[in-house]
């Protein structure tokens, strides 16, 4: 029997890798895809596990790049996507150059839902097939000094719960929409963000994070917030002023609020 096959996107480090090993270990085949060299790297590591792994280098926040992703399946089926793949940006709104907060936009928005729609389109024909897509809780608050990647986040989080509803009928297939807080992983780093108290305080273990997404995904469940302190903070989300929420946000993303 062919081993099942996993598509990581977003894969090169962080959640997206640990969901890679989670899947090699369950032995499927992987393709990992991410926007750096360093997911050859990545992949060397994965083949430990004694599955196929392959990877590509290329950019998902262009319609060309997911082509591309698609290409290098060779065709074959995708019995399980992991959307991972977002870029974050820190910093106030107005100060941020053009190029960097569009990147944000095409990558976490535009190139999740091209990439959602011609995999889901596959697997709602024939029924079968999983999907776990890698939200935020950043999405349930209003992201001063991160407005944009709360706002793709945001998008991600809704857009998925409208989608579920449409594939209600598909038996088959499930979507399953990751939502974790904070989480140890180079996205601070990249998005300019280590001068800020969320930046630098204790973070969520990206293995555990992962283990909650994958679990919530063969478990067919709609979501998942990953850890106890963020299920508190999601909760709390929808009772409390946007106001506070906007302040609160503030205190943690806010250049030079580190410790």
């Amino acid at each position: 029997m062919e081993r099942k096959f996993t598509v990581v996107t977003g894969a090169s480090t962080g959640i997206g890798f640990e969901l890679a090993h989670l899947a090699a270990q369950e032995g499927h085949d992987l393709l990992i895809v991410a926007d750096e060299a360093l997911i050859d790297a990545s992949a060397r590591d994965l083949r430990s596990h004694g599955t196929e792994v392959r990877s590509i280098e290329c950019d998902l926040s262009t319609i060309e790049g997911v082509d591309h992703l698609l290409e290098a399946t060779g065709g074959r089926t995708i019995d399980v996507l992991c959307a991972n793949a977002g870029r974050g940006l820190g910093h106030g709104f107005l100060e941020q150059d053009v190029a960097d907060w569009r990147r944000v936009i095409d990558t976490n928005v535009t190139g999740t839902v091209y990439l959602l729609q011609r995999v889901l389109k596959e697997m709602a024909a024939r029924d079968a097939g999983k999907v776990l897509v890698t939200g935020s809780i950043a999405g349930l608050m209003p992201g001063t000094y991160q407005a944009v990647y709360n706002a793709t986040k945001a998008f991600i989080d809704n857009f998925t719960d409208g989608l579920r509803g449409e594939l209600k009928d598909r038996k088959g297939v499930t979507l399953t929409t990751l939502m974790p807080g904070p989480t140890e992983t180079e996205f601070f780093a990249r998005g300019g963000m280590l001068d800020t108290d969320v930046g630098t305080k204790e973070k969520d273990d990206p293995a555990k994070v992962a283990k909650d997404g994958w679990d919530a995904l063969h478990a067919g469940k709609s979501h998942v917030v990953s850890g106890w302190m963020n299920k508190l903070q999601a909760a709390a989300s929808h009772i409390t002023p946007t106001p506070i929420l906007a302040e609160m946000h503030r205190k943690m993303a806010e250049p030079g609020s580190a410790n």
